[in-house]
């Protein structure tokens, strides 16, 4: 981008220079549409726009007594500008990115959550499947599931032989299994039962 040169550019720069406040004024709305236009195309934002204009301005003022000292003005206008600008695009992706990096954390933590909550409710599912077997087949595969007792110590147990509690076992997973079959919840049953099939 090419700024183009006030018509008295030379007069007003000897004149903010010094410290005129009113030749700096006419300086400023000399530019400010020019330069203002140039960081829109980049920000898309006309209150950053306004602002890293002013702020340009603010950093001319500041260092006014400079001024005569510039072979381009307008170059050196244009730098400042630039420079702001990238400034504030390297600062509004840099937050971006830890704002992505919150956010990606807050999703996992979310996401975890909520798999705990579906699981949580597959297996209260499961539950409810395992109440439908009948009594003495419930009994066993309980006391292999939720006691995690051995076949020798279920048989010893309850009175009954060892494959017995292998058939009453066998028979509840078929069961559960045909329950599970009928939705589309069968690989859940598969890895909630996996610890039950390998006992």
């Amino acid at each position: 981008m090419a700024l183009k040169p006030l018509k008295y550019e030379s007069e007003l720069l000897a004149l903010v220079a010094k410290g005129d406040d009113r030749a700096f004024v006419k300086l400023f709305e000399g530019y400010y549409k020019q330069l203002g236009e140039y960081v829109y195309k980049l920000t898309e934002s006309i209150e950053v726009s306004e602002e890293i204009v002013q702020d340009v301005f603010i950093k001319v003022w500041l260092r006014r007594e400079t001024l005569l000292e510039l072979d381009n003005f307008c170059h050196y206008l244009f730098i400042l500008c630039r420079n702001q600008t990238l400034n504030h695009l390297r600062k509004k992706a840099s937050e971006r990115v830890h704002q992505l990096a919150w956010l990606k954390q807050f999703e996992q933590d979310q996401f975890q959550s909520d798999n705990d909550e579906i699981i949580e409710g597959y297996r209260i599912l499961m539950d409810k499947v395992i109440e439908k077997l009948p009594p003495q087949q419930k009994k066993v595969f309980k006391l292999s599931r939720e006691g995690r007792l051995k076949h020798d110590e279920i048989a010893n147990l309850l009175g009954i032989s060892p494959e017995t509690v292998k058939k009453h076992i066998k028979l509840a997973l078929r069961f559960i299994r045909s329950e599970f079959s009928s939705s589309n919840y069968l690989p859940i049953f598969i890895i909630l039962s996996s610890q039950l099939i390998f006992l």
